[in-house]
């Protein structure tokens, strides 16, 4: 079986607003419809940022800083407390937008989508070819393909073949016991 790709997993149609669409009706999207995050695209579709749930409450943690920050203002750049001030008093997604996506093309494999988003430490990563959104691949979609091709391999399998199957991936890994460990299937 060939090595799935993006393409292969990604959600088709992540939800989008343009640049000029207000915070708030942003979070009333994210509570209306349960999701988390949009693109924030042009009108030829186009990516230029993104706004996830995590952006919006920067709104009360900056309303509410305490004098005790300010030792951590001094190690701060000028620029970095520009920007933060920004992002956190922003009145429409071009203001709050995270414009340094991290994106994946349609041919990447699922493999890399993963070290993505750990190495990032992100929850979803859309994919766009030339900056044109095709769909966004979240934890949930790697889960269900996951879950969809064990189902699929474990399926047919007897109970003598699932047992060997379950010893060779434990000798496979030298952190397991094989000796000390029994298998029943």
């Amino acid at each position: 079986m060939a090595p799935l790709c993006a393409r292969d997993v990604m959600t088709a149609g992540m939800a989008t607003v343009p640049p000029e669409t207000p915070v708030a009706a942003i979070a009333r999207m994210f509570a209306d419809r349960g999701i988390s995050a949009v693109a924030v695209t042009d009108t030829a579709g186009m990516l230029l940022g993104i706004v996830t749930e995590s952006d919006l409450p920067r709104r009360l943690a900056d309303e509410n800083e305490q004098p005790s920050r300010r030792l951590s203002r001094l190690f701060d750049s000028t620029a970095g407390g520009a920007d933060r001030y920004a992002r956190s008093h922003g009145v429409k997604a071009s203001e709050v937008m995270t414009e340094r996506v991290v994106t994946a093309n349609p041919e990447d494999s699922a493999a890399h989508v993963v070290r993505l988003m750990e190495e990032h430490r992100i929850r979803r990563v859309p994919v766009a070819e030339h900056r044109r959104l095709l769909g966004v691949v979240t934890r949930t979609d790697l889960v269900r393909t996951l879950v969809s091709q064990q189902a699929g391999q474990t399926n047919n399998l007897s109970d003598d073949q699932l047992h060997r199957a379950v010893i060779a991936a434990m000798q496979r890994d030298p952190w397991a016991d094989t000796v000390n460990t029994a298998i029943h299937v």
